[in-house]
């Protein structure tokens, strides 16, 4: 019995920070692993990457991200942009032909995951059918939940040898729930931003303290007081 490659071809959606591009390395990883690809590499790209500013500058350039993804997995992060159905001069259905042909006729060497945030990943997908017919594997990405939130935040912190005191947790879940309301949340982008903020404030808080005498819990705790100095909580 002879069977070809399975389509391997993904669509991941979701907000920024839920896992897309950790999971697309995971995943070339894995299919390197399992024999599917030859080298296991990603390489994350956007529009920019891809599409020219001028006739015959889209070709060369599309063409050589493709040759640099060969045996590995391509990963074009908001990918709708490459489709501009209002401007006619635009060059991004170039690179979507280019790329069309690439997923068909060379899906044993190549692994394309497009990623972005779900509706307009719909509306892209609605408008080139060619790509939606290509692609058999869709993933949605939710945003995480505060206690998820909260789970990442200590993991971060016990990789790089820090840890909250219990009523700097309380201040930090307390974080969580107010940005998660404000706009450009990132979910577990934005904790990674505030945790170095958070750090940055311990530093200082422990250099206006030079003279004593400190622990080493000391200088890994960060306090409820390194939490609550954040603008979130100006409102």
């Amino acid at each position: 019995i002879t069977s070809g490659s399975p389509g391997l071809h993904m669509s991941f959606t979701g907000s920024p920070g839920t896992g897309k591009t950790t999971v697309g390395l995971k995943m070339a990883d894995i299919l390197y692993q399992l024999g599917y690809i030859k080298k296991g590499h990603l390489l994350t790209v956007t529009r920019d990457d891809l599409v020219g500013q001028y006739i015959g500058h889209t070709a060369p350039k599309t063409k050589e991200v493709l040759k640099k993804a060969m045996g590995g997995v391509l990963f074009i992060d908001e990918a709708y942009y490459l489709y501009k159905p209002d401007n006619e001069r635009d060059y991004g259905s170039e690179a979507i032909e280019i790329l069309l042909q690439v997923m068909e006729n060379q899906r044993d060497e190549l692994v394309v995951i497009l990623a972005g945030y779900k509706e307009p990943m719909d509306k892209f997908y609605e408008s080139n059918p060619g790509l939606s017919s290509r692609i058999a594997n869709h993933i949605d990405f939710p945003d995480y939940s505060t206690d998820e939130l909260l789970k990442i935040s200590k993991l971060m912190l016990e990789d790089q040898q820090y840890q909250l005191t219990p009523d700097a947790e309380v201040a930090f879940r307390e974080y969580i729930e107010r940005r998660r309301q404000k706009p450009l949340f990132a979910n577990a982008r934005s904790i990674k931003n505030a945790l170095d903020r958070a750090r940055m404030r311990q530093a200082n808080r422990i250099f206006d303290s030079r003279g004593q005498v400190l622990t080493k819990k000391e200088l890994v705790n960060l306090e409820a007081q390194d939490i609550l100095q954040s603008t979130v909580f100006n409102d």
